[in-house]
């Protein structure tokens, strides 16, 4: 196809632009208006070039994308609403090497005497399902090109999933299943995290696998602690963005009450009335979908408008993950991933003004999807992902936000880096698929830290101990909450404790597209009080509405000396009213000030200034404010959805354990301490 209004292109270039808006004159202190609002006009200048006419309502603009890095334009059908893939015969979709027959001999071997010494085994499903899984392992190294037709034919025959050739045939996850059935010790403990997770909870969950910190620490923790970073009475801003997941197939007018999937997608009906569409996608997205450009350019619009840093920039951005939208394992390729983050890296950039993005990848950002292979794997298998790793990596280079030695342990680790600004703060991010549900983690499960990210992790934070800096922590899955994100695995939260409060001062994540928060105590919280808490992890909302959520961002005020947050401002735009706003051009989303997190929960902390920072202690001392006076849960919760007109409301037994997610850093935690069931307002 053409490119609209272009007979001839030779290089997709994009030029810097401003958008006029419509800002509300009223401001919060040291910030820009209390509400924005977006034109309603797509602003046709942000693209050079575009494949259809971006003045048109009736279709997202589809612009025309030049990878800074490789220099390939991506042609419209990668994101053309009309021609969605079938499936991915692109890319290779990699197999494990032929076992020899002594390979076999000795696996089997092996595989014999685990069986033999697990207690679980006997007459029951998990037993079985671990045979089951033998089997398999067999004929994924004797005869690989099968795995995937196995897979699928175990999966029709169980009923485990309802569509078992869209997600384990060879162009989906067969491949992925295949290479790990091939490489667990399926008899052993993988098997039984593998039957536990994946199988219908065929055998027990494992227990927690502890790591060893015998001689895992260069030194012990200095006592006493340094002391402590002397305020500096001045405030950085600092903006937190996460799971953007923009989706360039989203399809004005699609079925936007899908009965399952995502939505606004024009393949995906609802299916009580599949000849007559309930609801048409809102130009500006709706709660079962992810991202429109429209969205995506709204948000950033706003956000230095109502930040107050149109002129100044933030001085630096957290990222904390997930840039692609929520397509089906058939519909994803590795150049739709490498398309999002040329796309989104890009709209960072030119959009919020100077100061760098530190960004992390999200378990979407990958293709397979939430899959990466720890490099301790070994051989073609160890890197099979690095085509990933060097694209962002290049990516963060390009834009001139990493410097050259960040540049090159992003490569080499799983696209983690850390990088050390000069007034000695270190931003240390982390790929977290390592500890998530991703299929090759469930390979040699008895080393907690198969990955080695959490020896990367100690090592960066011995490092800024010894150099007297301070550090944040960018994740995207979280560590804690209600226990049911990423793996168990490992236990000790060693490195929060060991390094807290004197060098970890902050720590953010994404994931769940709620806004949330996580206290993390002394010794894995035997003791849980003011004094033993001694980290926060923040919860980032999501630009996304997916699932039921309203649109939304955070701005953080930092003591530059301390590197103390010393309050939270949320912004958020309701997607209810997304509607209203199809059909005409003056006006597009309202993003508006949601609430202030000092005031919010701050009134009844009694001993706490304007100037204390809000740290873990102060949580805690919120959360014990909450066991007092429930509201202040009600209002949490409303907060944890946007104030999203579709949040449940939180009462009776939900009160308390809202109040022991936040008090609980980790998995076993949360699996220890809280009731279950009440961790979404999705």
């Amino acid at each position: 196809m053409v490119p609209y209004g272009v007979l001839s292109l030779i290089v997709a270039s994009v030029a810097l632009f401003s958008v006029p808006g419509l800002a509300e004159p009223v401001t919060v202190d040291g910030l820009g208006p209390s509400a924005f609002t977006a034109p309603g006009a797509f602003p046709t200048s942000v693209y050079r070039h575009y494949y259809n006419s971006p003045k048109a309502t009736s279709a997202q603009p589809q612009p025309v994308i030049s990878d800074p890095v490789s220099h390939k334009i991506y042609p419209f059908d990668l994101t053309n609403p009309a021609t969605l893939p079938k499936n991915n015969t692109h890319d290779p979709h990699i197999l494990p090497p032929r076992a020899s027959s002594g390979q076999l001999l000795e696996s089997a071997f092996a595989q014999v005497l685990s069986i033999a010494s697990n207690p679980t085994f006997g007459s029951n499903n998990c037993a079985r399902c671990q045979a089951a899984l033998q089997v398999g392992k067999f004929l994924a190294m004797a005869a690989p090109e099968e795995g995937p037709a196995f897979a699928v034919r175990v999966c029709e025959y169980f009923n485990f999933n309802a569509d078992c050739a869209t997600e384990f045939g060879i162009f989906q996850l067969g491949s992925v299943v295949t290479q790990v059935i091939a490489n667990a010790d399926v008899g052993g403990l993988d098997g039984q995290a593998i039957c536990s997770h994946f199988l219908s909870g065929l055998c027990p969950a494992p227990t927690a696998t502890p790591l060893n910190l015998t001689g895992w620490f260069a030194k012990p923790k200095p006592n006493p602690l340094p002391a402590a970073r002397k305020p500096s009475g001045r405030r950085m801003k600092v903006l937190h963005i996460s799971d953007m997941h923009i989706d360039p197939r989203y399809a004005n007018g699609a079925e936007a009450n899908c009965t399952s999937g995502l939505c606004c997608r024009e393949n995906n009906l609802n299916t009580q009335s599949p000849n007559k569409t309930v609801f048409p996608a809102p130009r500006f997205g709706a709660y079962l979908c992810d991202s429109p450009y429209s969205l995506v350019i709204s948000a950033l619009e706003a956000i230095p408008v109502l930040a107050g840093t149109e002129r100044t920039g933030f001085d630096f951005t957290l990222y904390t993950g997930d840039l692609v939208s929520h397509d089906p394992e058939n519909q994803l390729s590795r150049d739709y991933v490498l398309y999002a983050e040329a796309v989104m890296y890009d709209l960072f950039k030119r959009m919020l003004g100077a100061g760098p993005v530190y960004a992390v990848l999200g378990n979407h950002d990958s293709y397979n999807q939430a899959q990466d292979a720890p490099h301790s794997l070994g051989g073609a298998l160890a890197e099979r992902f690095s085509w990933n790793y060097d694209h962002v990596a290049a990516l963060w280079q390009h834009e001139e936000w990493l410097p050259q030695y960040a540049v090159e342990t992003a490569r080499a680790h799983y696209a983690a880096y850390m990088v050390r600004q000069q007034d000695g703060l270190r931003i240390i991010t982390l790929n977290t698929d390592l500890c998530n549900a991703n299929y090759f983690n469930y390979i040699n499960m008895t080393n907690p830290d198969v990955s080695g990210m959490l020896r990367f992790l100690t090592d960066e934070l011995q490092a800024a101990e010894d150099a007297g800096d301070a550090v944040w922590i960018l994740g995207h899955v979280l560590s804690g909450w209600d226990g049911t994100n990423p793996l168990t695995n490992p236990t000790n939260l060693c490195d929060v404790d060991r390094f807290s409060p004197h060098v970890i001062k902050a720590i953010f994540f994404g994931h769940t597209h709620e806004d949330q928060v996580m206290i993390y105590y002394a010794n894995n919280a035997t003791q849980i009080n003011a004094q033993t808490a001694v980290a926060v992890g923040w919860i980032g909302p999501s630009v996304t509405p997916l699932t039921n959520l309203n649109s939304g961002f955070r701005v953080y005020e930092v003591d530059s000396g301390t590197f103390e947050i010393m309050e939270a401002h949320t912004w958020k735009s309701d997607v209810n009213t997304f509607p209203q706003l199809d059909r005409q051009t003056a006006f597009g989303p309202t993003f508006e000030y949601e609430y202030s997190t000092r005031e919010a929960y701050g009134a009844g902390i009694a001993g706490w200034g304007p100037n204390d920072p809000l740290n873990a202690a102060w949580w805690h001392l919120v959360t014990e404010a909450m066991e007092a006076d429930h509201s202040l849960v009600t209002k949490f919760n409303t907060f944890q959805g946007k104030s999203s007109i579709r949040s449940p409301p939180c009462t009776g037994d939900c009160i308390a354990a809202k109040i022991c997610y936040i008090r609980s850093g980790s998995v076993p935690i949360a699996k220890k301490n809280c009731m279950s069931g009440f961790g979404s307002v999705q």
